[in-house]
């Protein structure tokens, strides 16, 4: 009988090295014991399969290694054991890993499946409080998994708070983030994280404003958000409340047939909250010498929404998207293509303007990719609250916060993009570079193909809506 002494509950490398050498070794899956914790450095107590010769013919099918980094994080006991059994399978018929209807590999997949749904429930329920010491801000947040996913997690969080200091209490570790730096540490305690900030009641009328019996299916709602993840967020302390009054507030709706009004009313006031919190960013170092938040504008039944890169000089010192040069171009070819401006939402990618000093001049200076990513919580928000089927991308910094990820304009124009909320993205030059395309003549064929894109985008929106 062969014992394997993992790291940690999660530690797929150890069980991958394990894993081969015991194959190697021909070792039958009903002989080895895995053990996961804080063991032994050492991986095995019989030092002899450590010795195993390496074997450059030793592959799996490609599919079962993301399978089997999801299904350990499972809390299941037995998962080591199954999926070394299902390797040894696999090594004999490599087309196993297609055949669903086999129990074992059916039983992991779904150990698989209940490790992403936890990943995923994390970073949609989880919430962090500002908590300061001292003039020392950092961001805390408490959530209690149902699986060994924090680690796993992590680099997402690294990424979408790149410019936060925080940290995440669970109770089977602590990961710290400093700006630079990710820590582990021991286990934590509800208690050990804040119960609320400033921006507590901000959250609840923001939260408040968008649930309605009209926009909004309860029974799903709940199903997505268990009950044991309400203590981690603000607003559903009013979910109670908001379930006892939705079927009479949808009752009266019905009765004064003025649905379409009171959707109008919350979301309007739920972007009025959501502008109110976005003026008092502060996720990444450009607040610091913007002179405000230029936040989006149009309106919030919009079907149509286009998202520009950041604020420039003008629309910086006016608090409004898209009134400078790029805009005036911008507004003319809308109108080109047949669009009323006042019919679409206008927003930027990066909420403040970057820029560097040139004596009286301020010049602008194009936002990086922690900067993208700090800012991209802000268009999620406004996308969720404005839902429209058609967002059209303007340049590459937009491109890339609306797809999550770098592309090229080539690559990615003149084509759908499907997103993760159901609608569609495209992706089209900014105005700003048809106004820096010296050659006349060049500059005149590439506004000729701007208006083009826009009227593509109007015709597809015409499109989707029949």
């Amino acid at each position: 009988m062969r014992t394997v002494h993992l790291a940690t509950p999660d530690d797929f490398e150890g069980w991958r090295d394990a894993a081969r050498a015991l194959a190697l070794g021909r070792v039958p899956a009903e002989d080895v014991v895995w053990h996961a914790g804080d063991g032994p450095a050492d991986l095995f107590g019989d030092e002899a399969v450590m010795d195993a010769p390496a074997d450059p013919n030793f592959t799996v099918p490609r599919a079962f290694v993301p399978l089997a980094r999801d299904a350990i994080c499972n809390r299941d006991p037995e998962r080591f054991a199954l999926l070394y059994a299902l390797l040894l399978r696999l090594r004999e018929n490599p087309r196993l890993i297609d055949d669903h209807a086999d129990p074992l590999l059916r039983r992991i997949d779904e150990l698989a499946k209940a490790v992403r749904r936890d990943v995923h429930k994390m970073r949609a329920f989880l919430r962090f409080r500002e908590l300061t010491e001292d003039g020392d801000t950092r961001f805390v947040a408490w959530f209690e998994p149902e699986h060994h996913i924090v680690r796993v997690n992590a680099a997402f969080f690294v990424r979408r708070f790149s410019t936060m200091r925080w940290s995440i209490l669970t109770p089977e570790l602590s990961i710290h983030w400093d700006g630079e730096h990710l820590a582990e540490g021991p286990p934590a305690r509800r208690e050990d994280a804040p119960e609320g900030d400033p921006l507590e009641e901000t959250w609840k009328t923001y939260y408040a404003s968008i649930f309605n019996p009209a926009r909004v299916k309860i029974g799903a709602m709940l199903k997505e958000m268990p009950k044991k993840y309400w203590k981690n967020m603000p607003e559903t302390a009013l979910v109670p409340q908001l379930i006892a009054g939705a079927q009479a507030r949808e009752a009266g709706m019905i009765a004064t047939a003025d649905t379409k009004q009171e959707i109008g009313g919350n979301s309007r006031a739920a972007w009025e909250a959501l502008r109110e919190e976005a003026a008092a960013c502060t996720r990444c170092p450009l607040h610091g010498p913007a002179t405000q938040t230029v936040f989006g504008e149009g309106p919030v039944d919009a079907r149509l929404m286009f998202v520009g890169e950041q604020p420039g000089d003008n629309e910086d010192l006016a608090g409004k998207p898209f009134i400078g040069p790029a805009g005036q171009m911008f507004d003319r070819a809308l109108a080109q293509a047949g669009i009323d401006r006042g019919t679409v939402y206008v927003t930027n990618a990066v909420k403040h303007f970057k820029f560097e000093p040139r004596g009286k001049r301020r010049i602008h200076a194009k936002p990086g990719g922690p900067e993208i990513d700090a800012c991209r919580w802000w268009i999620e928000q406004e996308r969720i609250l404005i839902r429209p089927p058609l967002t059209v991308a303007l340049g590459a910094t937009a491109a890339r916060s609306l797809l999550g990820k770098v592309v090229t304009i080539s690559g990615a124009r003149g084509r759908a993009h499907s997103l993760a909320d159901g609608g569609e993205g495209w992706v089209t030059v900014h105005p700003s570079y048809l106004l820096r395309i010296p050659d006349k003549v060049k500059a005149d064929e590439e506004y000729a193909r701007f208006v083009e894109d826009l009227r593509a985008a109007g015709e597809r929106l015409a499109t989707l809506a029949a």
